[in-house]
């Protein structure tokens, strides 16, 4: 069984290297690869140094291959990864919108990956994190209605993201000017409504992304999603303020009880004891992290809560792995007959 990573080199795949370490995933070899410039790197998994390679125009002859390289790439090269004979564990939007390709959180719709046909979506970072809080609710209680605010870390855009906010803000503290170049505007001691192109409806694509994946994975059509995306000047994990209206009234303390069994789910809910979602303490954590959970002022028998969940992990690199597992323990996922 070979597995490949391919954008091994950046933020998203050094967490894919880490998660596969621990992984239950069997496997007997792997292969990384990035860009040109990349190549010859070397980076270690479980104690050994492996070379990365340059990205391969045509077939990797891998059994799943985990991409996390751009769009335009998987675009271009996902396609010809199948005819090879590879299953393809996509973290970009490529495909995500496409009919015939599954958008997958294991813990939400883990059977729809059984269905693919060569290629499977990893959501948006913010639609993974929320979709494991709100799904289990949808399930008990039926969500009419969903008003999401998202707090943003910089490393959503990327190591440079993080790099970015880092850098203006030792230009801040020196009395310098930051200049900003990822972001829209300069992220130290500030907050950019903005992530993503602006749509024709005034959401960005940020935005429209939760609301279209939300209805993806859950499957309902019928559910009204408004989002409003904001970056923060954290390094790391997304945070989420979600009130959902509910087509049955529930109460806080059965939404408690529910998500405290939910699966990817840690409920940090003690307001008195000052316990509740941070990306402090979310960063790094396999779980999305779930509090302030209590009834909503503006839907009778609605709920309001917060979540904060690490979205290079449950965003992308773990819920990939995740979908590869799943895969496996299913019987789905096999390696090919080589010579």
């Amino acid at each position: 069984m070979r597995v490949a990573i391919v954008g091994a080199t950046g933020a998203v795949g050094h967490e894919l290297l880490k998660v596969l370490e621990s992984s239950s995933l069997q496997f007997d070899e792997l292969l990384l690869f990035a860009s040109p410039r990349s190549a010859g790197t070397q980076l270690t998994f479980k104690g050994q140094p492996l070379t990365v390679q340059v990205t391969p125009e045509g077939a990797i002859d891998a059994d799943v291959i985990l991409a996390s390289a751009g769009g335009s790439i998987s675009k271009a090269l996902a396609p010809r990864w199948v005819e090879g004979g590879a299953v393809v564990i996509d973290n970009s939007s490529a495909f995500r919108y496409d009919a015939d390709v599954p958008l997958v959180v294991p813990e939400v719709n883990g059977d729809a990956a059984l269905g693919h046909k060569g290629i499977i979506a990893n959501p948006n970072c913010t639609t993974a994190i929320a979709v494991v809080a709100v799904a289990p609710i949808h399930r008990e209680y039926g969500v009419k209605r969903m008003i999401v605010s998202t707090y943003q870390a910089t490393s959503g855009a990327g190591a440079k993201g993080m790099e970015e906010l880092l850098e203006q803000t030792r230009a801040e503290l020196n009395g310098e000017q930051a200049q900003a170049s990822v972001f829209a505007h300069p992220i130290p001691f500030n907050v950019i409504p903005h992530i993503d192109s602006f749509q024709d409806n005034g959401y960005t694509k940020e935005e429209m992304k939760v609301a279209w994946e939300t209805r993806k994975i859950i499957g309902d059509d019928s559910l009204k999603i408004s989002c409003t995306a904001v970056r923060i000047p954290t390094l790391r994990t997304h945070s989420e303020a979600i009130t959902l209206e509910l087509e049955r009234p529930a109460t806080p303390g059965a939404v408690r009880e529910l998500l405290a069994g939910a699966a990817g789910v840690e409920v940090r809910d003690n307001p008195e004891g000052k316990l509740y979602p941070m990306p402090l303490t979310a960063s790094g954590k396999y779980d999305v992290e779930v509090g302030r959970i209590r009834e909503s002022l503006v839907f009778d028998g609605g709920i309001d809560l917060f979540v904060a969940g690490d979205q290079l992990l449950k965003g992308a690199a773990l819920n990939a792995v995740q979908i590869a597992e799943y895969l496996q323990q299913k019987g789905a996922l096999k390696a090919k007959q080589r010579a």
